[in-house]
């Protein structure tokens, strides 16, 4: 992003990037450390923007030092969102760190059997919108970080419909399966898609929220672009660094260096292995330990002459799950430290609690191997810290697959964390690693970690976050304003004489599952009636359903009915449906064989068949099979029948095959011809069928895309609702 670009960025995150603690009866606000921290600063103090978050438990404050904290928060451009003891427990305790954690970990043993913090969730997200909308500006870029915020694009969006809003998900973003059992899975991809751009720290991530937007709510993504309620949300690919440059002149000092040699004196010549980690039951950290004790047992040479540094963080005591864990891995070290301790040597060296900088850097460089294996991680930046403070380049990473890092640092050992005979022989084969192999593992992932440092990261998203306002303003793609809607009504209201032209299926009702339970409802009945009834003007729907149906469904409705595309016609008060074209089906023995097959071959499809057409509907067919399926069906049908006078129509979940010639353009031409000029014509559609009946107004008609792909239409919105109330607008 520009430097000089005026627009602010607003990041948001759940934490304030501070520390805050009391000296002399004053609150103190010291800048955190840390990967997210150090990364965003950079565009925080160049922009001029905000940070909102919640700076921490303050209830110990008087008055005077809140009034005192507030205002130093405020000089560093920080906004305090207080939060009470009891959102603390149930948003953040509750239901971001007991349920979204473990499930977005695959660890879905430690989510509880029941939990009403949900309602808390969405209290705490919906406190952050209003903040972040006081305090926003036109021109603004917003940026929310991480799970416990991921409905707060939707809900920005809402309030703030023009903002340019990014998120980025610093966890791993589960399989569908998994994704799936949250019962509030629905609700979660609704918010994460009120952002403009998403971005994850690996593509397995990305592919993942995908598969879950198709499988769940039938959103097909386009490799990098999903068309949602008129707006373009594109997916990206950005994986987090580290401040390399923070840690190499760490590394270069002599404090830290003579550290390091003291660290190594210690160890009386034994390897060390060290790992870092939050205590935490996904780092892995059980298994970890017990593949340490398998390589003592398959190799009792190594007695004495390797030793096993764990630092292990305290993390989130307040969950009852972390405590138990941290009884666990206590046990477990004193088992194996009561067995292999000799009056010389302490095979594992446990640290609980967090280390300086400086300390973890003298660690880092002291230490022959750096063990990394999270049973599932986002991305893991201590490995990227590991490989930053080796310009030595003698050292070895050993690292779990399910890290998000290991797509970027190939050169590292890669395990099955779950394998404890395999984590040992990683373990004894980087103990036994050459220093050649050693420092050309290491030259090629130090030279990967320099270049995509933290700068990097945050540059990247933002460049494309910022790029997005000049791409989504050109489509003109997001839903027209209460403003254009008031007037396009205003418009329709003062005509004389109004023609509409109405789609069925997406436009006055949902989609169904089946199609034959989409019939209209009480509510839509009585909308048509006075519809029809309001002097000046002429209602047509417009349909690809078959006339059976149709005429079933509406024929107390005094609209005129348009089947199959316009193929057949019945008037209000006419007893028959009449044919508008000739037509030949000899193509459909040819076509209905091959349609046979892939119903038979694609469960939860079916076969309609129609005077002008075969329609095969795959609604309720397996969503990634089904798309599949669909494209090698329209292939086939395309090279089979590239010489008889038909079309291969793909719809929405339907691929039809039709007589050239029938759409819905011609019967708005016919009906126009028919009733002369001076008419202003509406039509009102959601799919590529209607865009025929769009092209076939004229130019000073009114075009009204009903969803969110894309339209030639000018004026747009959301789907059947909107489209009903816009219609209810028109009543007299």
């Amino acid at each position: 992003m520009d430097p000089s670009a005026p627009s602010r960025t607003l990041l948001v995150s759940n934490r304030l990037p501070v520390t805050i603690s009391m000296e002399k009866q004053r609150p103190r606000v010291v800048p955190s450390a840390g990967g997210l921290a150090t990364g965003l600063r950079a565009p925080h103090e160049r922009s001029g923007g905000l940070w909102f978050g919640w700076p921490g438990d303050v209830r110990r404050l008087k008055p005077e030092q809140r009034a005192d904290l507030d205002a130093q928060l405020r000089a560093l451009r920080l906004v305090p969102i207080h939060l009470t003891p009891a959102e603390v427990e149930r948003y953040y305790f509750g239901f971001s760190n007991s349920v979204l954690w473990p499930l977005f970990h695959y660890l879905l043993d430690q989510m509880p059997m029941d939990t009403s913090d949900w309602d808390e969730y969405v209290h705490v997200n919906e406190r952050f919108a209003e903040t972040v909308r006081q305090q926003y500006q036109e021109g603004d870029l917003i940026w929310v970080h991480d799970y416990q915020l991921m409905l707060l694009p939707q809900m920005l969006r809402q309030r703030l419909p023009a903002a340019r809003i990014g998120f980025f998900l610093h966890i791993p973003f589960p399989s569908s399966e998994v994704f799936r059992i949250l019962p509030w899975r629905t609700e979660v991809l609704q918010g994460l898609l009120g952002a403009d751009l998403i971005g994850f720290h690996t593509v397995t991530y990305q592919r993942h929220f995908s598969m879950s937007l198709l499988r769940l709510l039938g959103l097909e993504a386009d490799v990098n672009s999903i068309w949602h309620e008129g707006r373009e949300v594109r997916l990206g690919v950005y994986p987090m660094g580290i401040d390399t440059e923070s840690f190499e002149k760490l590394v270069a000092s002599p404090e830290v260096r003579a550290e390091a040699q003291s660290l190594r004196k210690e160890s009386k010549g034994a390897a060390i292995i060290l790992c870092v980690d939050r205590l935490d039951y996904t780092k892995g950290i059980t298994r970890r330990l017990l593949a340490f004790e398998r390589l003592l047992e398959r190799e009792p040479s190594r007695q004495g002459k390797v030793r096993l540094i764990q630092v292990a963080v305290p993390s989130r005591t307040e969950v009852p799950a972390y405590d138990a864990f941290k009884r666990q891995v206590d046990e477990i070290v004193g088992r194996i430290n009561g067995r292999w301790t000799t009056a010389r040597h302490v095979p594992i060296h446990y640290i609980n609690r967090g280390l300086p900088q400086r300390e973890l850097a003298a660690l880092y460089l002291a230490a022959d191997v750096m063990a990394v294996t999270p049973l599932r991680d986002g991305l893991n930046l201590v490995s990227k810290e590991f490989i930053a403070c080796k310009p030595d380049l003698d050292g070895v990473l050993v690292l779990s697959e399910f890290a998000g890092a290991a797509s970027e640092l190939a050169e590292a050992i890669l395990v099955n964390p779950y394998g404890l005979n395999q984590v040992a022989s990683a373990l004894s084969q980087a103990l036994r690693m050459s220093p050649a192999e050693r420092a050309t593992r290491l030259q090629s992932m130090r030279d990967h970690v320099r270049r995509h440092d933290v700068h990097r990261w945050s540059n990247d998203f933002l460049t494309d976050l910022s790029a997005m306002s000049g791409a989504t303003a050109s489509t003109g793609t997001r839903f027209s304003s209460t403003t254009e809607l008031k007037s396009v009504v205003e418009r329709i209201r003062s005509a004389e004489h109004v023609t509409l032209f109405l789609d069925y299926d997406g436009t006055l009702v949902p989609f169904a599952p089946v199609p034959d339970l989409a019939a209209p409802d009480q509510q839509l009945i009585g909308l048509l009636q006075h519809l029809c009834a309001r002097p000046g003007i002429s209602v047509h729907i417009v349909s690809g359903r078959g006339y059976p149906s149709l005429g079933r469904w509406l024929d107390r409705i005094p609209a005129t009915l348009h089947a199959e595309h316009g193929l057949w016609s019945h008037s209000p008060g006419d007893s028959e449906w009449h044919l508008n074209a000739a037509i030949s089906d000899d193509w459909k023995p040819k076509v209905l064989p091959i349609l046979e097959r892939f119903v038979k071959c694609t469960p939860g499809s079916r076969i309609e068949e129609k005077s002008a057409g075969i329609v095969w509907h795959y609604r309720q067919a397996e969503p990634v099979f089904g798309a599949l399926q669909a494209k090698e069906l329209r292939l086939l049908l395309v090279e089979l029948l590239s010489n008889l006078p038909v079309q291969v129509i793909a719809g929405e979940k339907v691929v039809e095959v039709r007589t050239q010639g029938i759409h819905k353009g011609g019967i708005v031409a016919r009906v126009l011809h028919a009733s002369g000029n001076g008419n202003l014509v509406v039509a009102i559609g959601d799919d590529r069928t209607d865009e025929d009946m769009f092209a076939a107004l004229p130019e000073d008609g009114i075009a009204i895309h009903a969803g969110s792909q894309p339209s030639r239409a000018r004026i747009r919105v959301p789907g059947p609702y909107a489209v009903r109330s816009l219609l209810s607008s028109l009543e007299p």
